[in-house]
């Protein structure tokens, strides 16, 4: 099976956006401080230069392709990895140590998420002709519920725990939440039609996963090269408040001191 016109469009759409984000990383000077992200960003548009090629000399459906696509999507599921433990980093340990009694929330997520989709990834029985297809439908639906389930976690867990959520990262959060909530969805969609409905349900919610994708990095295109917003100034009653405590404080330590000194 060769590509669509429409997938082509995909194909294109996804490279171009890829190739603009990376622009906007660099302009703005934003990998310096997201250098999973960076990399991430890099590794899609090289997977895609890559996968076009075999797909356009080969077809979608060819085992050169087969074979490249799947370790590049595992790959792909590690990076993303180290991207969630990047953000988390900027949240949680934005001074180099690690917020009170957030690492061990935040390694009890980890556990839980992948309990959670291994879980959801068993209990799904995708409709298919052939073992391995079983078993890559249930990888990608444990990938895609593993995400989602650790970024919507963090940004729950920083909430809670009242911490500063910085505009950046929060975008980069947000949208690999919402992607990857959509992508669960149509995964587990794509799990029980399996192929032996045809490959139109099939084509269909891969497109539908790919126009996610596009929506997802155009978000961060807008809002990574928007600056970040300049910290709220603290009003001046609160202010002196401030002063205040801050002269109560040194003359208490001056109380202290001559206090020593007898």
């Amino acid at each position: 099976m060769f590509l669509s016109g429409f997938e082509r469009f995909l194909w294109a759409g996804g490279f171009v956006l890829e190739c603009i984000l990376l622009a906007v990383l660099f302009l703005k000077r934003r990998a310096a401080s997201f250098l999973a992200f960076t990399f991430l960003n890099i590794f899609y548009v090289a997977r895609t230069i890559v996968l076009f090629a075999l797909a356009f000399r080969f077809g979608v459906s060819s085992w050169p392709y087969f074979l490249t696509y799947w370790p590049l999507a595992f790959v792909d599921e590690l990076i993303q990895l180290v991207v969630a433990y990047e953000l988390a980093v900027h949240v949680f340990c934005p001074t180099g140590k690690w917020a009170r009694d957030v690492r061990r929330a935040f390694l009890w997520l980890i556990v839980a998420s992948c309990v959670l989709a291994l879980a959801l990834s068993m209990v799904v029985a995708p409709v298919t002709v052939r073992h391995y297809q079983t078993f890559l439908y249930r990888s990608n639906l444990f990938t895609s519920a593993l995400m989602s389930e650790l970024f919507v976690g963090m940004m729950v867990l920083s909430a809670t725990a009242g911490l500063p959520w910085k505009t950046h990262v929060a975008r980069i959060a947000q949208g690999f939440g919402a992607y990857s909530i959509i992508s669960f969805v149509l995964d587990a969609v794509q799990s029980y039609f399996g192929r032996s409905h045809g490959l139109r349900p099939y084509t269909l919610t891969s497109d539908a996963v790919k126009l996610a994708s596009l929506g997802c990095i155009g978000y961060w295109i807008v809002t990574l090269w928007q600056e970040a917003p300049a910290p709220r100034e603290l009003p001046d009653a609160m202010l002196m408040q401030i002063y205040t405590l801050q002269r109560r404080v040194e003359s208490d330590l001056l109380h202290v001191r001559n206090w020593r000194r007898w």
